[in-house]
């Protein structure tokens, strides 16, 4: 096993790995532990009781995060016509039909978020095998498969970030940056936890969310007591 390094035992010191902090007072710790050299972002893992392997214990959605995420999110829409301006409107990065299904056959995927309006979907369902492990494949379950391409776009833009469990029943995402003032970061954090909750499953049995940590891109993560992230 590799040694650590000065940093990470320095980052590590005055963190009580076997504590379950407050909300207030592990985003405090994250701020303090982040010492990169650049702006990093704050990630929050959720663990969830449930098994991703049963089609009803499936967790899927996305958050509108009330103080955005921080980063410059590209977005690529397939649509035609009056809805392709209204991307180009919403500030849309790329907007296509054929070509921009050409472009990604091609290799070349220069975003971080795809819509289509629905009417694109048989075109697009031809990028399943490259847009799908990748994540960025529309889905109208978490409101990428829209005619209202204006507000997906808008959406995307603002701060709207999805979510899907993994295999071993782990929900992450990054909700903000260091630089952001401390309560926004506790209101993106409330607000995607609320949104985890409410996508609960039907066939998930017992305790829900049972751990949560917060942690920085280079920092420790921080425990969590998650009465204090949800609101009910």
């Amino acid at each position: 096993m590799a040694k650590e390094g000065k940093r990470i035992r320095a980052a590590r010191e005055g963190i009580d790995p076997t504590k379950l902090y407050g909300l207030d007072e592990a985003i405090a710790l994250v701020k303090s532990k982040a010492n990169a050299k650049f702006d990093e972002t704050v990630e929050i893992s959720m663990n969830l009781g449930v098994d991703p392997r049963h089609a009803d214990q499936m967790v899927r959605g996305v958050c509108n995060l009330p103080n955005g995420s921080g980063r410059t999110v590209r977005v690529a829409v397939f649509a035609r016509g009056a809805k392709a301006d209204d991307a180009r409107a919403a500030g849309a990065d790329i907007v296509g039909a054929e070509d921009l299904l050409e472009i990604v056959q091609g290799g070349k995927i220069e975003f971080d978020r795809c819509i289509a309006t629905p009417d694109m979907m048989p075109l697009v369902g031809r990028l399943g095998k490259v847009l799908g492990p990748r994540g960025l494949m529309p889905n109208p379950k978490v409101g990428t498969v829209t005619m209202d391409v204006k507000g997906a776009v808008g959406a995307a833009k603002g701060g709207a970030v999805e979510f899907r469990v993994e295999k071993a029943g782990i929900v992450h995402a990054g909700i903000g940056k260091v630089s952001f003032d401390q309560q926004k970061l506790v209101e993106n954090i409330k607000a995607f936890a609320d949104s985890v909750a409410k996508a609960k499953p039907a066939g998930a049995k017992g305790t829900y969310i049972q751990r949560i940590a917060v942690t920085s891109t280079m920092g420790p993560g921080v425990k969590v007591e998650p009465s204090t992230v949800l609101t009910a």
